[in-house]
């Protein structure tokens, strides 16, 4: 019977440690350099730094699994695009797909937004390690870590291993709060 306790307390415990939301995204102040191929914003077709680029500015940096990326992934970025568009006059996003085939993702980030039609947002694919760049310290298992930054400052950071719409307005009141400061 004691084993059986133990064993049932042990098990409740593993499900408890997976269930919480992963830590990913920078625990800097400052929002570290990002230096990444841009597929459809402003710097179609060339390497930029988007931290430099959008410095001073309401930014949040979405950090994309690419074996990860689903319709849910897709819904949430095109109702925070929508949103951002609608109330954040300088607001952009910067979303940074994390692939282990960067020429892939290339030619098929185009495709995406012509699908999703995004008016705020620039499809960028990261050129190095798929775990992204290591100043960021991204957790491998987040399917998206999303980063408000403003005024070159991080403030705040979340991780999702599910991430829908309805995961928008946390995010989104993050960036707000930050704008009108």
């Amino acid at each position: 019977m004691l084993r059986l306790a133990l064993g049932l307390s042990c098990f409740l415990m593993a499900g408890q440690v997976f269930a919480q939301a992963p830590v990913s995204g920078p625990t800097t102040a400052e929002t570290p350099a990002l230096k990444v191929f841009d597929t459809t914003g402003p710097n179609t077709g060339n390497e930029v730094d988007y931290t430099a680029d959008r410095k001073g500015k309401a930014t949040i940096y979405l950090f994309v699994a690419a074996d990860k990326w689903d319709r849910p992934v897709a819904r949430f970025i095109k109702t925070l695009d929508s949103q951002v568009a609608k109330e954040i006059e300088d607001g952009y996003l910067v979303a940074v797909w994390l692939t282990a085939d960067a020429d892939k993702t290339k030619e098929f980030l185009p495709r995406a937004q012509q699908s999703l039609n995004l008016q705020r947002t620039a499809l960028t694919c990261y050129l190095g390690d798929k775990g992204g760049p290591q100043e960021w310290s991204l957790d491998p298992d987040a399917h998206l870590t999303a980063v408000v930054s403003h005024e070159g400052k991080v403030i705040k950071n979340f991780a999702y291993r599910s991430v829908n719409e309805t995961d928008v307005p946390a995010v989104f009141e993050s960036l707000t709060k930050a704008a009108k400061k």
